[in-house]
């Protein structure tokens, strides 16, 4: 429950349940300013802020955080969009607390001040910031002050991390209770900074009637499935992966086929065109090589019970044989992974993409070749992964630096570690393969995506500047070997 993210209106819904409870509404406006500055003053030193605050709730949150820091002694000007007078509630109740003077939000709010509190609109903006508001958060960003947003910057939506007209640029973000999507959405992860998560208050024992279903990805989701090989074990038992290797990008496949024993996979075989098994054979002496001469003999080889799980597309080509073998693939009822050129190549057809899928299936598209099978799925990220888990009946992978992993129920994962030094050509195979390596061992679908992203991403964290797709599965057994430290143990 600690890795849930909720919906703006999950979180309005939160607020409710906490006053059915006998948690005033009043009391968790007090402990979610207070909250705010209690960071401020642990990463700054007292200086010039400007607390900018609009005109609702999280207007009232501002002039928390104003009073708290002016009674530490900290120089605080406030800067009220609209009129004061009227403001409402909790807010309402908070402006009045504030002694201090208040001016009208403009330009000048920014005058002389090294710290803004961005206290504006938080996440239930629902048009465009225009205006007075953008013009100072415009300021703000081109003179590069310091900025704390409260819940959300003012205008990152708090479901997409879409970017509602402007939004400030954010050392910190403080949110409460439970963060929000879009702050480890792109581009709104980018806006929002550091999170931090402020208990206000709000019972935990909300979530059982919430029941929420959006997580940000962490060992913590999946970590007691990993696989773990035992004495009693052999290379059978930790799986066969068959991965269809292409004619030309050979790379492709060897990537994977690496990505997959690198997780744990006991075999892995690349199955080739006869041209190109001289090439495939002089990898990996660990890797298989197997020549096969069409779809039929492709789907020979996975009649052996003991190859589980199917890879089909990395370096595979956009070519009629491509599409037999992933529907070959598909036919065989193995877990299968899908990548590249294997949805693209439904790109005209995708409806027989779609019949074919089943729960064992597991799509990794990136936003192209998202739009080439789901060409009619609209909205952010999030909804847009989901959609297309329930139209395929499988765990859709929509990548990016903001992974999503969705499944057909509604569950979904975002993963928020993946460094730009992944935006190289085949760390996308190694992807794949890690999938598939972990599927091979055993876990389900959902969690050995969300698992092996965040494997994926922690990797390239570990090597930094000059990444490329061939480091990444030497880099994961230390990820790997910390993993299973964290694991309770387990017995032969």
């Amino acid at each position: 429950m600690d890795n849930v993210l909720l919906s703006v209106e999950e979180c309005y819904r939160a607020d409710r349940l906490a006053a059915r409870a006998g948690v005033a509404s009043l009391a968790l406006m007090e402990a979610a300013g207070a909250g705010v500055a209690r960071h401020i003053m642990r990463r700054w030193r007292a200086r010039p802020v400007s607390v900018l605050c609009g005109p609702g709730n999280n207007g009232g949150d501002g002039y928390v955080v104003a009073r708290y820091l002016a009674e530490a002694g900290w120089p605080v000007r406030v800067a009220q969009l609209g009129v004061r007078a009227k403001l409402k509630g909790d807010a309402a109740a908070n402006a009045k607390r504030w002694t201090g003077p208040v001016e009208a939000l403009g330009m000048k709010s920014l005058a002389g001040c090294s710290l803004v509190v961005d206290a504006l609109f938080g996440a239930g903006l629902a048009r465009p910031i225009e205006g007075v508001p953008y013009q100072v958060i415009e300021a703000i960003n081109e003179r590069g002050i310091d900025c704390v947003g409260i819940d959300v910057p003012s205008g990152v939506h708090g479901d997409t991390g879409e970017i509602m007209g402007i939004a400030p640029r954010c050392r910190l973000s403080v949110t409460f209770f439970r963060p929000k999507p879009g702050l480890f959405l792109l581009p709104g992860r980018v806006y929002a900074g550091d999170v931090a998560v402020v208990g206000i208050g709000i019972p935990k024992s909300v979530l059982d009637d919430i029941k929420p279903q959006t997580y940000r990805n962490r060992p913590a989701l999946w970590l007691a499935s990993m696989p773990r090989p035992g004495l009693s074990g052999n290379k059978y038992t930790r799986g066969h992966v068959v991965i269809a290797g292409g004619p030309e990008m050979t790379g492709a496949a060897r990537l994977a086929a690496r990505g997959a024993r690198r997780a744990g996979a006991g075999l892995a075989t690349i199955c080739c065109d006869p041209e190109a098994f001289p090439i495939y054979a002089a990898g990996d002496p660990g890797t298989i090589a197997k020549p096969v001469s069409d779809a039929a003999a492709f789907a020979d080889v996975l009649k052996d019970p003991r190859r589980n799980v199917v890879v089909v597309g990395p370096g595979a080509g956009v070519s009629p044989e491509t599409r037999h073998r992933v529907l070959a693939a598909l036919q065989a009822k193995k877990q299968t992974v899908l990548d590249a050129d294997a949805l693209s190549v439904f790109e005209n057809d995708p409806e027989t993409l779609l019949k074919a899928l089943h729960p064992a299936c597991v799509l990794t598209p990136h936003e192209g070749e998202f739009k080439r099978v789901f060409p009619d799925v609209r909205g952010g990220k999030l909804a847009r992964a989901r959609a297309a888990a329930r139209l395929g009946g499988a765990t859709v992978l929509l990548k990016g630096g903001d992974t999503v992993v969705a499944v057909p129920a509604g569950d979904a994962t975002i993963t928020d570690n993946a460094p730009a030094v992944l935006a190289t050509a085949g760390s996308g195979d190694v992807l794949s393969g890690l999938i598939a390596g972990l599927l091979a061992q055993g876990m389900a679908p959902f969690e050995a995506a969300s698992a092996a992203c965040w494997i994926h991403g922690e990797a390239a964290r570990s090597f930094g500047v000059g990444l490329i797709a061939e480091d990444i599965p030497e880099l994961l057994p230390p990820v790997l070997a910390a993993l299973e430290r964290r694991q309770s143990p387990k017995s032969p």
